[in-house]
């Protein structure tokens, strides 16, 4: 049993270029796009691991489709899990899209025997270590049921996590809009829950993220430093002036051997 430990699930298709961070291509080829989201992995999954050693979290790989699990063979951090999460199963009709995979990964969580459980998406490499654990010792603290939750600068959320899988937090979600935390900010009312939110971070998935994301990886700061993406940047030759408007792809569609050995992912908790 695992009362005391808080599960985050890092929401993630099975990494196949043209499928995975598609909304960078352009400006990226879709097989740079799928090494550069198989090292967003790399970092979130290693980042998950470090709170994992200064809170009671256990970090896996939310995953679909079937199938696909070897796909993940030396990408994610050692020691993460892995998780059928393709929204198959008996829901709810109100629940439908992106929200039956969230709400798959949350309720296969508690039958783990978590006392918690969260998702988080696998755009955001740099997000602050301080944030999942702040998030983990929330959920676990004594008291009334709560829902913990990271809005996104997009008006969507990097983290959606609860002491309960609750079907009506997915319930009627205009999945990919700039209103799905204000929705879910809404039926958490609905279910009379205490809500909790953490900083506001941001997703890479588009030009200007991916701008900032070149300033943040691999620098010191209160960020994660996200080394594997930092990398990546790095040996596709991504610079500030592919994140202009209309920018040309990079010459090069290659990744460092090194990178090769991380294949590709991706989702920002609502489906690309």
């Amino acid at each position: 049993m695992q009362e005391r430990k808080c599960a985050i699930g890092v929401m993630a298709k099975a990494p196949r270029a043209g499928k995975s961070k598609t909304r960078l291509c352009p400006p990226l080829h879709p097989e740079q796009a799928a090494s550069l989201s198989a090292a967003f992995l790399r970092d979130i999954t290693e980042n998950l691991a470090l709170a994992g050693r200064l809170a009671p979290i256990d970090g896996l790989i939310a995953y679909a489709p079937k199938g696909y699990e070897a796909l993940f063979d030396g990408i994610i951090a050692q020691g993460t899990g892995l998780l059928l999460a393709d929204g198959t199963g008996d829901m709810p009709d109100s629940v439908q899209g992106f929200g039956r995979c969230l709400l798959h990964a949350m309720r296969d969580m508690q039958e783990l025997g978590y006392g918690a459980m969260g998702v988080l998406n696998s755009d955001s490499p740099t997000l602050p270590t301080e944030y999942l654990i702040r998030a983990a010792h929330t959920l676990l603290a004594p008291g009334p049921q709560r829902v913990v939750l990271g809005p996104a600068e997009d008006g969507g959320y990097y983290f959606l996590g609860a002491t309960q899988p609750h079907a009506h937090l997915f319930a009627d979600i205009a999945w990919s809009t700039e209103s799905v935390a204000d929705a879910t900010r809404k039926r958490v009312a609905e279910l009379g829950l205490e809500l909790i939110e953490l900083p506001t971070w941001y997703d890479v998935d588009d030009r200007t993220a991916l701008g900032r994301l070149l300033d943040e990886a691999g620098q010191k700061g209160a960020h994660y430093p996200a080394h594997a993406s930092a990398a990546a940047l790095v040996a596709m030759g991504i610079s500030h002036r592919h994140c202009e408007p209309s920018a040309a792809p990079p010459d090069s569609f290659g990744a460092s051997a090194g990178m090769r050995g991380f294949a590709r992912n991706d989702d920002t908790l609502a489906a690309e």
